[in-house]
């Protein structure tokens, strides 16, 4: 029996700024037909007929293939590049690979069941409860909503495994925390450069320079204040995961999610797709559910992700949401807000009003009104904290009213002065992966993690 035509095309591409993802572009009347294919097997719309496949295990090209083939015997005409035929093509392994006695079909396989797992975590269908480094990898547990089996998480990315299950949350974590002990943090781990890329990856198909056609990117470590801003949905959909605590709804218009404490008292405003520059979160705090605000925080679209999932943790670890019920700002509070710049030498200069901490390179500081603080109903921006080439021109700003409480500010503090994140840059795509045609680096012979595949 003949297939019928479905009248519907399908160009198959590379991505422009992601080494190995893979953009779909439909056309024809009946495009929404094979867009809804690819979307059930979790390829993500960008813009209108436009879709792109992105992966943490960097297998797009054979997912794409085996996309491409259900297509045609859908029958919808599929177009696959020659640039992505290439990459299709292509015979690659992960160098140094901790298991090199897989074979290429069972490397696949393992980085397939941690594509799931890392899917199941990003859906919300597994809520992580804590995590700890182990050695130079990270180790978590988690239980999955539907079923509720408990499991245990060990490595990252394309290696991620679920090492052991549990019947209960309540056992898991005791398990855990015997294990790791003061290692063990609450909630899920920070995104992986892998991750982050794959999330900026999902949200535009981008427009390269020229240059840059050729090039992929990899991360570099900077101060947390020069770190990328990778992606605020992401961070706050991982944050609403992990604490239940939290309930959000959406606008009509979908530019806006809200969220807000089980006591409202405390309240989230995340602004979606807006420039860079401009406020993307607002954070207040209430007295009783009715009162008026007690203190706000406001964020920039630009702000590191760093600082955000600083913020956060704040939020959904602390209970001290207010100061002292309107206690004016004072010096004491000032010093506690401000204690980890002056620990890490930071530049402490006083200009009327204006106090200021400088970081040693003069790209980042913090800035108090001691006017402001004084009039918080009409100047409710007391602290400004910022990075870039100057305050006058910052690539991030957060601004806090005179009530926030000083340990936020100071835990804040502590991640511009001593914290790390990461910043992308260019480089070749090659040192991604090693070619079978050319001789693999050598590869340590005893496993990193639990190991799926057959053993020697």
């Amino acid at each position: 029996m003949t297939t019928p035509s479905i009248d519907a095309h399908v160009r198959l591409d590379v991505h422009p700024t992601h080494s190995s993802a893979v953009t779909a572009t439909l056309t024809g009347p009946q495009a929404h037909i094979p867009q809804l294919g690819l979307e059930a097997a979790d390829w993500h719309v960008v813009a209108d007929n436009a879709l792109v496949l992105v992966r943490i295990d960097h297998e797009e090209p054979h997912w794409a293939q085996d996309a491409a083939r259900q297509l045609a015997a859908d029958g919808i005409a599929v177009e696959i590049t020659p640039e992505l035929r290439t990459a299709i093509d292509e015979e690659w392994t992960w160098a140094n690979y901790p298991m090199p006695w897989c074979t290429r079909t069972e490397i696949r396989d393992v980085s397939n069941e941690a594509q799931k797992i890392y899917d199941d975590i990003r859906h919300g269908h597994l809520r992580i409860h804590a995590h700890a480094q182990d050695g130079h990898t990270t180790v978590a547990v988690g239980t999955y909503l539907s079923g509720g089996k408990s499991v245990y998480l060990h490595g990252e990315n394309h290696l991620r495994q679920i090492a052991d299950t549990f019947d209960s949350p309540g056992k898991s974590l005791v398990a855990f925390e015997k294990i790791h002990g003061d290692a063990m943090r609450p909630g899920p781990a920070p995104l992986t450069d892998t991750e982050r890329a794959a999330a900026e990856a999902r949200t535009s198909l981008g427009n390269p320079a020229v240059e840059s056609v050729a090039q992929s990117r990899e991360p570099e470590t900077v101060p947390a204040y020069a770190a990328d801003a990778g992606d605020h949905d992401v961070l706050l959909e991982a944050f609403l995961g992990a604490h239940g605590d939290w309930q959000k709804w959406r606008t009509w218009s979908d530019e806006t999610t809200h969220a807000i404490h089980e006591d409202q008292t405390l309240r989230i405003e995340r602004i979606h797709h807006g420039p860079a520059h401009e406020t993307a979160w607002t954070v207040a705090a209430y007295e009783t559910p009715v009162s008026d605000r007690m203190w706000v925080l406001t964020a920039t679209g630009a702000t590191p992700a760093p600082v955000v999932q600083e913020l956060l943790h704040y939020l959904g670890y602390s209970d001290t949401w207010d100061t002292a019920n309107g206690t004016p700002v004072d010096e004491k509070t000032v010093t506690a807000a401000t204690q980890p710049l002056t620990d890490a030498g930071w530049k402490h200069t006083v200009d009327g009003r204006w106090i200021r901490w400088t970081s040693p390179a003069a790209d980042a500081g913090i800035r108090f009104d001691a006017f402001a603080a004084q009039q918080p109903h009409q100047y409710p921006a007391t602290w400004t904290l910022w990075a870039g080439p100057d305050p006058e021109r910052p690539t991030w700003t957060i601004t806090a009213s005179p009530y926030t409480p000083s340990t936020l500010l100071a835990d804040l503090s502590q991640t511009l002065a001593h914290e790390t994140g990461t910043r992308l840059r260019p480089f070749h795509t090659g040192q991604r992966r090693t070619s079978l045609g050319t001789t693999p680096p050598a590869v340590p012979t005893t496993i990193t993690g639990p190991a799926t595949c057959r053993t020697r």
